[in-house]
């Protein structure tokens, strides 16, 4: 479901909106926790949740942005709630952000779905059939439905075929080869060529050739479609704030740096160099700390002891809060454990000088195999409605050798500044309707980056060409208005979201999860990782994010919390209650 080292551009309207989002520093602020967690999206709210829950409200939210909420983020626009990060909540069955959603009345039981009716045109105007265009999309789902088996059912696909993309090409080739009129068969390819472009944004990458074919059916799609929150996706922040002291939440405090394994000497703590060893710990112990992940260790821990404490300087290599965290400011906080819920696309930029020491060999490869693609909206406000009141999106089908079947791919061209200058706006491969005086546009990969560095104003300019190009109508005005997103060019963020690519396994996105200890003789982790880069079937998705920030503070619970490990449940659990239906 994104991401780009262009202009520094003007400040993105995902950084100066959601004021009901906003939470202030304070001063007085104690500095030694129990836990401290970096970052207040969704993955370090539910943290802190499922510890409230649990009876720990020692902890402490460190945000980088003036705003929590990450990757969500609403603003008002044409009289309506538009989303510059996260769209929907994917899917109802199982899915907590749904079942939250329900319980707080964010959104309808019943879901009413509003009538939907796509036209795809030409560059010159010529609108495609309805039959041809359904007849299209059923093939190409039926296409992407195949590539899924791979990883389902674990055969092999063809020879030389490795990618998502090349193989949906390979069926594309071998439907059209069937059709004899060449035009036909033309128009049909480019209809194939506007969904692929589509994907692109689904799944957050350049190209469908960068996705890995076997690990594609890892991502698991809750059934139930896609759900709008009528009052904007920001409005799911409030129940998962209301328990949260606003003293627990420090904005603007970007961390600099995380001292995660030190041990004591005479004058106090000193972070442990990588190659170096704890007091007490053997060769061989170090390494399955630091070198290789405990397999299950995340919900295998002995969760039910605490962390020993207070042990002399020649027995052990703990303190009361052992892990130091600096920030950019230059403040100090001391935790026992940190839950690190930081964006991919920041640690691929900071994991070297985030951690101290240095991150396992293992996670370093984890970070640098998975992708952080961009994937980038464009809203564009009008005065007045132009588009027929029964049209709902425009399908642009670009004429544009660069997606035919047959045309071998530059990589070097496509990333040019000159190529792109001339061609980024192809990428955009529809405008949809949000009201009837806001249109929406998508666009991903290096065309993405691309826009980012254009003033709005200059993209303005150029969807209100494409529009009287593809409608052949002169008429269509410019918008009153352009908000562009610019999620590559966020400091905080540095792309979109998660996706697998070719080369990488599923097993990245677990060696990602895997905690880390600061000795052999720890009973608990010092660093838990958490966000939607760290689960292993709903990577890209918020409830992917919320269900990574729960498990991570469970790893962190033990005697001195509860015996009773308390989970959320309320009467829209649908979740718990499929769990226990046995499919024979």
């Amino acid at each position: 479901m994104d991401d780009k080292t262009p202009r520094t551009p003007a400040p993105s309207p995902t950084d100066e909106h959601a004021n009901s989002s906003e939470v202030g520093a304070t001063a007085l602020q104690p500095t030694n926790f129990k836990v401290l967690i970096i970052g207040a999206g969704v993955a370090g709210l539910s943290a802190a949740n499922h510890l409230l829950q649990n009876g720990c409200n020692n902890f402490c939210i460190l945000e980088a942005r003036g705003r929590i909420g990450g990757r969500i983020v609403s603003i008002p626009m044409a009289k309506h709630k538009v989303e510059l990060g996260a769209n929907w909540i994917h899917g109802v069955l199982g899915n907590p952000i749904f079942e939250i959603a329900v319980q707080h009345g964010l959104v309808s039981v019943v879901n009413i779905p509003k009538p939907h009716k796509i036209i795809a045109t030409t560059e010159d105007g010529l609108q495609v059939p309805f039959s041809i265009l359904q007849e299209i999309y059923e093939a190409y789902v039926c296409f992407l439905r195949r590539c899924d088996e791979y990883f389902l059912c674990q055969y092999s696909p063809p020879p030389d075929i490795n990618s998502v993309g090349e193989h949906i090409n390979y069926e594309i080739q071998i439907y059209l080869n069937t059709l004899d009129d060449p035009k036909e068969k033309h128009l049909k390819q480019l209809i194939f060529n506007c969904l692929l472009k589509r994907e692109t944004c689904i799944t957050g990458c350049h190209d469908m050739n960068e996705i890995d074919l076997l690990e594609l059916g890892s991502y698991t799609e809750l059934q139930g479609g896609n759900i709008v929150l009528p009052a904007g996706y920001s409005s799911i922040l409030r129940p998962l704030t209301a328990e949260i002291c606003k003293q627990s939440i420090i904005t603007k405090c970007p961390v600099k740096k995380i001292h995660w394994k030190r041990k004591k000497t005479l004058t106090g703590l000193d972070t442990v160099d990588e190659g170096s060893e704890c007091e007490q710990d053997s060769d061989d112990s170090e390494k399955t700390v630091t070198e290789f992940p405990i397999a299950g260790s995340l919900t295998s821990t002995a969760v039910n002891n605490s962390p020993s404490r207070g042990g002399s300087a020649e027995s052990d290599c703990n303190d009361d809060y052992p892990i130091q965290v600096t920030c950019d400011d230059g403040s100090i906080f001391k935790a026992e454990h940190v839950i690190c819920t930081v964006p991919l696309g920041v640690l691929k930029q900071n994991h070297k000088t985030l951690f101290d020491p240095e991150l396992p060999h293992y996670k370093q490869e984890a970070i640098e195999h998975l992708m952080f693609g961009t994937v980038d909206k464009i809203y564009l406000e009008y005065d007045r409605p132009f588009l027929n009141a029964d049209i709902s999106e425009v399908m642009l089908l670009w004429d544009d050798d660069k997606y035919d079947l047959n045309a071998s791919s530059n990589a070097e061209l496509d990333s040019s500044n000159d190529y792109l200058s001339k061609n980024w706006f192809k990428k955009i491969y529809s405008f949809a309707k949000v009201t009837d005086t806001l249109l929406l546009g998508w666009i991903s990969g290096r065309e993405a980056e691309y826009m980012e560095t254009l003033d709005d104003e200059v993209v303005a300019d150029k969807c209100t060409e494409i529009l009287r190009i593809f409608l052949q109508d002169p008429c269509v005005p410019k918008p009153k208005k352009c908000v562009c997103t610019s999620w590559k060019s966020q400091m905080f963020t540095k792309g979109s979201y998660t996706s697998i690519p070719v080369g990488a396994l599923q097993e990245d996105i677990e060696n990602l999860a895997q905690p880390l200890y600061a000795s052999s003789q720890a009973l608990k982790p010092a660093v838990v990782f958490a966000g939607e880069h760290t689960h292993s079937n709903f990577y890209s998705t918020v409830h992917g994010a919320y269900l990574s920030g729960r498990t991570a503070a469970q790893s962190l619970l033990g005697k001195e919390e509860p015996n009773e490990i308390i989970l959320e449940s309320d009467g829209s659990d649908l979740s718990a209650w499929i769990q226990g239906i046995a499919l024979d």
